[in-house]
């Protein structure tokens, strides 16, 4: 069993499972990396329209969603964006900034998975994929030196003093996600959030619905507000609801509001964040123009429109009492809308929730009950937000697991 036993096996071979195998490989640890899928890293070929935006310049807690908030800043101190950036230009790999700090690949995404699979070769790292995980168990043994977990497979068992589980979340099933991460955790006693999709569209009621879904397709800047959550980009009408960015931005807060109570808040969208709607209201009071022609000086003229066909609001300016005009103004700050739910996993970037973050170590990544087991990536807790910060977070906890497992 000796070409069988290693110092360390990954199951799951994306983002953050690569970068970890890569760096324990490159100090000298013997490694396997498994996988179930054909495609290798399928959803890093797949991500920011094909070309990854595998990091951002603004990287900071506060770009992330965890109940343990300060647990991602040991890892991401310690594997910066300038850290990723650094490989990235050390590959050649040409890349851009585009809005909000958010970098891009000028080719395509596949220069990521090659400088992946580049590092983890010069890291000497085996390699079975695709392979099916049958069944993972410890040996009862404790010290980093023992074999402390078999890791049985439909192409046979492997022996492993350390495992890191890098299975990620459920997002985008069709591609292969699978509940494999949390199931190995709740073995090993370790404590699950419960799992809901993020940065997802979000689906509005009907009585909504059938007044907004003939505009579908039709997008403008707002500025969305959930439970602390503020972001101002476009926000687009679809047949089901709500997307574009600044809406999964925030479907992320909206579905984090089961985690602390239950009490289920409507999402707040500042239709007009450039002007002091009161003021510009009441300095057309007395016009005989209609409020959504008004309106369509700023909005989409169809959606202005059906805004105030939805209110009753499809009058003239002139007819509008000041104090109706201060509601209107009032309604456009702060429109508020209930979602009915999300597009679910099948169109959401990554998942909520995930492995208990106050059951692994910040600094390493291993679970507290059980040496030599770690998580990293979307596996775990910790969600980021829309603009290449879950790509850090898989490049930074899986650095981190990579220099001690």
């Amino acid at each position: 069993m000796a070409d069988q036993t290693f110092d360390l096996v990954v199951i799951g071979a994306g983002a953050a499972g690569m970068m970890c195998a890569a760096t324990a490989g490159q100090r000298g640890r013997r490694v396997l990396l498994l996988d179930h899928a054909t495609k290798l890293a399928e959803k890093i070929r797949i991500s920011g329209g094909g070309r990854c935006n595998f990091t951002n310049l603004k990287v900071s807690a506060d770009n992330y969603l965890c109940r343990n908030p300060h647990f991602v800043r040991s890892a991401l101190s310690r594997y910066t964006p300038r850290d990723f950036i650094g490989l990235v230009e050390r590959h050649g790999v040409r890349y851009h900034e585009r809005s909000w700090g958010q970098l891009f690949c000028d080719d395509s995404a596949q220069d990521i998975i090659d400088l992946l699979r580049a590092e983890c070769d010069d890291g000497k790292v085996r390699w079975n994929t695709p392979v099916t995980i049958q069944a993972v168990e410890a040996t009862g043994e404790t010290t980093p030196d023992a074999t402390r977990f078999i890791v049985h497979t439909d192409a046979g068992q492997y022996l492993a003093r350390s495992l890191v589980i890098a299975t990620g979340g459920l997002s985008i099933p069709k591609i292969g996600a699978t509940p494999f991460g949390y199931r190995i955790a709740e073995q090993f006693g370790l404590p699950v959030v419960a799992p809901r999709p993020a940065l997802v569209p979000l689906t509005l009621p009907p009585e909504t619905l059938e007044r907004l879904a003939p505009l579908a397709g039709i997008s403008f800047e707002v500025q969305a507000r959930c439970r602390g959550g503020e972001f101002r980009e476009a926000a687009l009408i679809t047949h089901r609801g709500l997307s574009g960015p600044s809406i999964l931005q925030v479907s992320s807060y909206w579905q984090a509001q089961a985690y602390e109570d239950g009490d289920w808040e409507a999402v707040g969208l500042n239709l007009l964040p450039d002007v002091d709607a009161e003021s510009w209201l009441l300095s057309h009071a007395g016009e005989r123009a209609l409020l959504g022609n008004l309106l369509a000086e700023h909005l989409p003229r169809r959606f202005a429109h059906a805004w105030c066909e939805l209110h009753g609001w499809q009058r003239p300016l002139n007819s509008f009492r000041h104090a109706e005009l201060r509601q209107v103004a009032a309604t456009l700050a702060d429109w508020r809308l209930a979602p009915s739910g999300t597009q679910g996993y099948a169109k959401a970037e990554v998942t909520l929730g995930g492995v208990d973050t106050q059951a692994l170590s910040s600094k390493t990544m291993e679970a507290r009950k059980q040496p030599g087991l770690y998580f990293i990536g979307e596996v775990t807790d910790v969600t980021g937000h829309l603009g290449g910060y879950n790509f850090q977070w898989a490049w930074s906890s899986g650095h981190a697991a990579g220099e001690h497992a």
